[in-house]
């Protein structure tokens, strides 16, 4: 296939499965995919089979969970707008106010709905103030108990959202203490309760059992059933993205130019200043790994390399799943990677491409 574009491999995603899918046998927590992060529906067949269903940021995320998906689908946005409230309640079972003045606002429309509503505890875990949901004058979710309480009788239900790539038991353990200790007199009166995403208890030596007994701990104490909402914990490490070096010059370091953007393919490195992956990583010969777009900071990183790099060579970069193919963006016409899929025999399929007609079709 023609680089670049993103390979899922069913292969390297089936170990998160299996440990959503062991949680929920163990635990009683259902898992919601977070399609901000992945929305990816040419695997949605596979992952249904160990997954309880979707969750959204949007009506669009909303319409493809139900559509592609199936299963549970939870409808959250930080607001709504009165033109996409009555398709919500169409495609959704169970929806989500990020205020108590929207839960009002839309009382009648979502009256007999399953209703639920966002709670800010005002700590996290994220070390970047851009995704900190708990930053000072957070807009993301009621705060205080007192504004809570008249409202508590319209909903079933609190989704908890902030956790943010947090690796650590003992901390999570810590804040849903805090949680419980905050707002329990209020969960008790709950049907269920979101943990939110953020919480990496798929990947490696994270102590799953400690997560699995704390998580129906909390479900039997308060007698409600506990959703997750994995994002990268459900796809973390089973994509690539597959470039080809397009040109090499040296300036002061060797510099490679690919076929590819983070700007446009992977545009969290830009936002958050953090380097790509590669595979592989070892070797006498280091190389910048630069983006062909005209951003001077259009930059993967800096690797090692067993020989020099020439024109022509192939690259992986590694975990290239989360937050990349729903952000990927047409930034200086570059082309969109096409998205790829290899099954769990080994066979590659092609299952999108991108061309000019989608780029002019994206503007006017």
């Amino acid at each position: 296939m023609q680089t670049p574009y993103y390979l899922i491999d069913k292969s390297r995603l089936l170990p998160n499965m299996a440990k959503i899918a062991w949680l929920r046998e163990t635990s009683g927590a259902k898992s919601l995919l977070a399609l901000k992060c992945f929305a990816s529906w040419g695997v949605f067949d596979f992952m249904r089979e160990y997954m309880d269903g979707t969750t959204s940021s949007s009506l669009f995320e909303v319409k493809l969970g139900a559509e592609t998906f199936g299963k549970e689908t939870h409808a959250y946005s930080v607001a709504w707008a009165d033109h996409e409230i009555d398709e919500v309640m169409q495609v959704s079972d169970k929806v989500i106010f990020n205020t108590a003045a929207q839960l009002k606002r839309f009382e009648s429309q979502s009256a007999g709905h399953v209703r639920g509503l966002r709670v800010n505890p005002g700590v996290s875990t994220s070390d970047f103030d851009l995704a900190d949901p708990a930053r000072p004058f957070s807009r993301l979710g009621e705060h205080a108990p007192e504004d809570i309480e008249p409202v508590a009788d319209m909903v079933s239900g609190f989704m908890f959202h902030n956790n943010c790539e947090n690796a650590n038991f003992e901390r999570f353990d810590a804040m849903l203490g805090m949680i419980e200790q905050r707002f329990g007199h209020l969960i008790r009166r709950m049907d269920w309760i979101s943990l939110g995403g953020g919480i990496h208890f798929t990947g490696e030596g994270y102590p799953l059992e400690k997560f699995a007994e704390r998580l129906k701990r909390f479900a039997g104490q308060n007698e409600v059933q506990v959703y997750l909402e994995p994002g990268e914990a459900a796809i973390t490490e089973s994509t690539t993205l597959e470039v080809t070096v397009l040109d090499t010059l040296h300036n002061g370091k060797n510099l490679a130019i690919v076929d590819s953007s983070i700007e446009a393919h992977m545009l969290d490195l830009l936002i958050y200043r953090e380097s790509a992956k590669m595979s592989p990583d070892e070797g006498p010969e280091e190389w910048m790994i630069c983006g062909k777009s005209c951003l001077a900071g259009d930059i993967f990183g800096e690797f090692r390399f067993p020989k020099p790099l020439k024109a022509g060579d192939r690259l992986s970069v590694e975990d290239a799943a989360g937050y990349t193919m729903v952000k990927k963006n047409w930034f200086n016409g570059v082309k969109m990677p096409a998205i790829a899929i290899r099954e769990l025999d080994g066979t590659e399929r092609l299952v999108r491409d991108f061309t000019y007609d989608d780029f002019r079709a994206a503007l006017s």
